[in-house]
């Protein structure tokens, strides 16, 4: 099959780069007053603003034009029917299926997996409604680690306003005692409630942070049992049952549900406890009125799509190495690691679907953090570096806390840097000018709900399928992440022993021997 930059539609992207020569989007700008009506798009309680990208309404044609080449209709398709479009693994990648509202059948191996899904939902709603109830566990610990971690605490703390606050959430996913232990410090043993959330049960990280909460927990409590105090989110019912969890504790995944996409899913049981099954629900629907903008809206006016293609428009064809993305609403603190996560382990790749090393860039790397905090951080460079990064801010109109006009100066600090960055500023010190012309895309939602995190969250999703496909390169799996796992057991086993026994380079035993003899 022919590389991506084979394709008439990808050389003509390359000419028109080339056309465009050194416009400046200011420039663009004064060309034509109205150009903010022009290159933004709605959809219900989100707006997008692309308006100060270094792009005309042509570079948009030819985006447009490859997309379509790509097929990305058709693969959307794809994806949304269950077909394995995971290929590495034959898996579908059936996270969309996890918030829909059709009972339709969506069939997998011969069989409709959303009698599963309600089954597994009203399992949801019954718990978390009793534990919220009860307030028998006022501490919940979600162990886990990347998608069975990073997502939920992701929600959990953009949502927490929503948040039973006798509730305490914990997340432990860092396989250093340090950080099991500084959460062991601040839990009542009695009153804690363990979920260990892990697709295989066999996870490193998850299980020696989960065997060694038991043994605490067995330690504080003077018995053996402490099964009550255990849940588990798992493919693996036999190794959860003989980790000690009962089986009507025990709530499912799928394995067409992949772990940077599962917060929709039983993963989500901890932030679910939390917020109520009925905010729960409202991000489900959230990202299912997503799904539909995604599935329906044309290829012109489609969120997604044209995130997408605007990441492609830098990465392929003006050669941006990074991008970034700026959150301005404290809510959304821990966004930026889920982002980094749902980016770069999925489209972190070099090798195309068909097993071949491509020959043109994919996933920049991402940049990002919170408002104001990172103003006074990375972006000197931004205004000033030698490298352009372009920027998505993302704004939420209204404030869950106002305090003394604290929310319209965050906001305007928003807005200031996104025209900064387009505008630049002339000065006789050098040290004072700024080149400008440094593209952003501004998204603003209403109000941080439920329903609005959940479209912005799959607006994301979406985004990551489609250059994906763009790149011609499975999203769905991450084979890079699994080589360090099993050179890390091997080394486990090799300390200790004697140097000539281990077979291995200078460095490595260099490190090992120098850890030993501490």
């Amino acid at each position: 099959m022919q590389q991506r930059s084979d394709l008439k539609q990808w050389k003509a992207l390359i000419a028109h780069e080339n056309e465009l020569g050194d416009v400046k989007i200011k420039s663009l700008f004064a060309d034509d007053p109205n150009r903010f009506d022009k290159f933004h798009v709605k959809c219900e309680n989100m707006m997008l603003d692309y308006s100060k990208q270094l792009l005309t309404d042509k570079t948009m044609e030819k985006l447009i034009d490859l997309a379509k080449a790509c097929d990305i209709e058709g693969w959307r398709s794809k994806m949304f029917e269950g077909a394995s479009i995971n290929a590495t693994e034959n898996r579908a990648a059936l996270h969309t299926a996890l918030r829909t509202k059709s009972d339709d059948p969506i069939m997998v191996d011969g069989e409709d997996i959303i009698p599963k899904i309600r089954k597994a939902q009203d399992r949801m709603k019954e718990f978390s409604n009793k534990i919220r109830k009860g307030k028998k566990y006022t501490h919940i610990v979600n162990i886990g680690v990347g998608g069975s971690d990073l997502s939920s605490s992701m929600v959990y703390e953009a949502l927490k306003h929503y948040s039973d606050r006798e509730i305490n959430l914990h997340f432990v996913s860092n396989i250093d005692g340090t950080h099991l232990s500084e959460v062991l410090r601040l839990i009542d043993p009695e009153k804690t409630l363990f979920i260990i959330s892990s697709k295989t049960f066999t996870t490193q990280e998850t299980m020696a942070n989960a065997y060694s909460a038991k043994s605490w927990l067995q330690d504080k409590l003077n018995r053996k049992d402490v099964s009550k105090h255990f849940i588990a989110v798992s493919q693996n019912i036999e190794l959860a049952k003989e980790f000690g969890v009962n089986d009507n504790n025990i709530f499912p995944i799928w394995d067409w549900v992949g772990g940077r996409f599962s917060l929709w899913s039983s993963i989500g049981l901890s932030f679910c406890i939390a917020i109520g099954f009925d905010n729960f629900k409202e991000l489900l629907n959230g990202a299912y009125q997503m799904d539909q903008h995604f599935l329906k809206s044309p290829l012109e006016k489609n969120i997604p799509v044209l995130l997408a293609m605007i990441g492609v428009w830098h990465r392929n064809f003006l050669k941006l190495p990074a991008a970034s993305l700026t959150l301005y609403d404290q809510y959304l603190w821990q966004f930026p690691a889920y982002m980094q996560q749902l980016e770069m382990e999925s489209n972190g790749k070099s090798i195309d679907r068909e097993g071949k090393a491509i020959n043109y860039e994919t996933c920049p790397t991402i940049l990002s953090g919170i408002g104001t905090n990172v103003q006074h951080a990375y972006f000197q460079m931004f205004h000033q570096g030698t490298e352009t990064i372009p920027c998505d801010f993302i704004m939420v109109a209204k404030t869950h806390n106002s305090i003394h006009g604290h929310h319209k100066k965050l906001l305007s600090n928003a807005i200031a840097q996104s025209k900064a960055l387009m505008d630049g500023s002339e000065d006789n010190n050098p040290h004072k000018s700024f080149t400008g012309n440094r593209p952003s895309s501004t998204i603003i939602i209403d109000e941080l709900t439920p329903y609005n995190l959940g479209m912005l969250l799959a607006l994301y999703e979406h985004k990551v399928f489609v250059q994906g496909i763009i790149w011609n390169i499975n999203s769905f799996d991450q084979c890079g992440v699994e080589l360090g796992k099993v050179l890390a057991r091997q080394i486990i086993d090799d300390f200790g022993k004697n140097v000539k026994d281990i077979k291995t380079d200078s460095s490595t035993l260099g490190l090992m021997k120098y850890i030993d003899n501490l």
